[in-house]
C-alpha cells in the first residue's frame, strides 16, 4: 500500500518552482492551473525525491460549471502516490495539455476523456474515439447529454 502525500506539503515544493500554478491544496489532493500542468508534472515525474514515475489513473468529472480531470501518480521507488486536479471552465471547448510525454500509460485514458467527456488533450499523438464510433454526435457522460 502506498502512502498518500499530503497536497499542502507538495504544494509548498511546487509554488517554490513555479509560482501562481497551485490554485489550492489539501491534505488529499491539490488543484494546478491548466496551463501549467505539463510543466508540473513534468517536475512531479523527475523530483529527487518524489519521483512519480507512474500514472495509475486519469478521469474526470462534469460539474456543469467546469470539468475537473484527477490524475493519481505513484512513486514506485518511493512508494507513496499523489492526487492533481485541474479544471476546464469552457464547456465549448476545453481542452488540457496532454500528459502522454511523460507516461504512455495516458494514452487510451486521454481517448476515453476526450471520447465520453469531449475535453481536448492538446499534443496528445492520437486523439479519435476509442469507445464509440467516429460520426457519434455528443459525448454521453456530460450532464447536458440527451
Amino acid at each position: 500500500m502506498t502512502t498518500a502525500l499530503s497536497g499542502n506539503k507538495i504544494a509548498k515544493q511546487i509554488e517554490k518552482k513555479f509560482p501562481e500554478a497551485v490554485i489550492e491544496s489539501g491534505a488529499e489532493s491539490l488543484l494546478l492551473k491548466g496551463e501549467s500542468l505539463l510543466e508540473i508534472a513534468g517536475y512531479l515525474k523527475a523530483a529527487p525525491g518524489l519521483d512519480f514515475d507512474y500514472l495509475n489513473a486519469i478521469t474526470a468529472v462534469d460539474y456543469y460549471d467546469y470539468f475537473e480531470v484527477v490524475y493519481q501518480l505513484t512513486s514506485l521507488e518511493h512508494n507513496h502516490s499523489l492526487v492533481i486536479k485541474v479544471r476546464c471552465y469552457n464547456r465549448e471547448n476545453p481542452t488540457l495539455p496532454s500528459v502522454v510525454s511523460l507516461w504512455r500509460g495516458a494514452d487510451f485514458q486521454e481517448r476515453e476523456i476526450y471520447d465520453l467527456l469531449g475535453i481536448s488533450f492538446e499534443g496528445h499523438p492520437n486523439l479519435r474515439r476509442i469507445v464509440l464510433w467516429e460520426g457519434f454526435e455528443g459525448h454521453p457522460l456530460r450532464k447536458d447529454f440527451l
